[in-house]
């Protein structure tokens, strides 16, 4: 079944609210069968809203309206719905009095105007809401399914989960439609999206089902893998069987699927090697330690994490010789390997990592740019320090650092 998502209001068109309604309406569509092929935004307009709904009708099967369903005259959606369809607005009783009992609970007056939410288009399907004064409507219209829905998202979302859902499946098993589609996501670092795709092209050539598509997310490479069938047995060995060979070819590249963050993966390699770490953080600001301690029971790795931001942090908590820094500058390698050295030994742990560098957008040098980071990791056995030179704003240089010396902890984790 072929479905469009109109989101309605001109608060979205001009950026001042994120539309994540319609992200939500597709991840709860999915595992009816049910494609999105398209999302249309369009502000509080009634002439352009009834284009955008006449195309809609020509295009999908499943058209899923959200907003503009208040008591307001810019609120258009019911009416233009109902004029586009030709088919008269009629009172509900039953949402009469609703409302009635809506503002009687918080003891406040309904004004006139409100009545206009008690409106449904003749042969619509009135869908209950509990959190606001605007219902939704159901229509089926020359074989077509019409669904109107409150914008507010605390009220679209529990009525989409609770009584919308339930009836497409019950719609779409009467029709002998409903499919199974589902996604699995496989998280790659350490590849750009390019090289990825270049791994494993003969994959994407040959795909069908499941279907293939990398993207490149943040720091990382994802590749999202669909497929469809008639059983949720079905599809869900139809997906391990591509992510197996997907991962024969990747390797270790790939850390984890789905919603598995980088964090989650080191945490797990620390959790099966037994071994304890400690950070000293300066120009990362301690979101390293942020992340790593994101994950519950992560007191089993954890022993501390230090924000040695100063030069003066960096000597007298960790003990780096004043001399040091002055010869080489707080942002060096030599640095960084002594934060790494200076936390382990003092935490007493198996692994210390230090991290130094120049967020911005101030403090540089034309030897020492904005960006310019060194991670340094060190243990009894082994110890590396590698040099970064980050791009983007001060935020940006943060969280780069911090998924690089993840990064490089998965990897001593993995290959040691």
């Amino acid at each position: 079944m072929r479905c469009e998502i109109i989101s309605v209001g001109t608060e979205l068109l001009m950026g001042q609210i994120t539309n994540t309604n319609a992200r939500d309406i597709a991840r709860e569509l999915l595992p009816l069968g049910v494609g999105v092929y398209y999302q249309t935004v369009v502000g509080d307009n009634g002439p352009r809203l009834a284009a955008v709904f006449e195309q809609a009708l020509k295009r999908a099967e499943l058209i899923i309206l959200t907003g503009g369903l208040g008591p307001t005259d810019d609120d258009l959606t019911c009416e233009t719905v109902a004029e586009v369809l030709e088919l008269p607005l009629e009172k509900s009783s039953i949402w009469e009095e609703k409302l009635k009992e809506f503002f009687s609970r918080f003891k406040r007056p309904m004004a006139e105007i409100n009545m206009k939410q008690a409106m449904i288009p003749r042969g619509g399907t009135l869908l209950l809401n509990d959190r606001g004064t605007a219902p939704g409507i159901m229509l089926e219209h020359q074989g077509k399914i019409i669904i109107l829905l409150p914008g507010p998202p605390r009220e679209m979302l529990p009525m989409l989960k609770a009584q919308v859902i339930p009836l497409l499946r019950e719609k779409l098993l009467e029709k002998g439609s409903l499919a199974v589609l589902r996604s699995k996501v496989l998280r790659v670092i350490g590849l750009g999206e390019s090289v990825v795709a270049e791994m494993i092209r003969p994959l994407l050539e040959e795909q069908t089902n499941p279907t293939i598509a990398p993207l490149a997310k943040g720091w990382e490479v994802h590749l999202r893998l669909t497929a469809h069938g008639s059983s949720e047995e079905e599809v869900e060995e139809l997906l391990a069987s591509k992510a197996g060979e997907i991962k024969k070819v990747l390797g270790h590249y790939i850390y984890g699927e789905d919603e598995e963050e980088l964090e989650l993966a080191v945490a797990r390699l620390l959790w099966q090697s037994g071994k304890t770490i400690a950070l000293a953080e300066s120009c990362s600001g301690g979101l390293l330690c942020h992340r790593l301690t994101n994950i519950p029971d992560s007191s089993r790795y954890m022993l501390a994490g230090l924000v040695t931001y100063s030069n003066e942090a960096k000597a007298n908590i960790l003990g780096i010789d004043p001399a040091l820094i002055a010869r080489v500058g707080a942002v060096s390698p030599e640095v960084a390997e002594a934060m790494a050295s200076g936390v382990r030994r003092l935490c007493r742990a198996d692994i210390g990592v230090g991290i130094t560098g120049i967020a911005g957008p101030g403090g540089a040098t034309p030897q020492k740019p904005v960006g310019l980071t060194y991670i340094a990791l060190e243990t009894d056995d082994f110890n590396i320090c590698r040099r970064y030179e980050f791009w983007g704003s001060r935020l940006d240089v943060k969280e780069r650092a911090s998924q690089s010396a993840l990064y490089m902890l998965y990897r001593y984790l993995i290959e040691k």
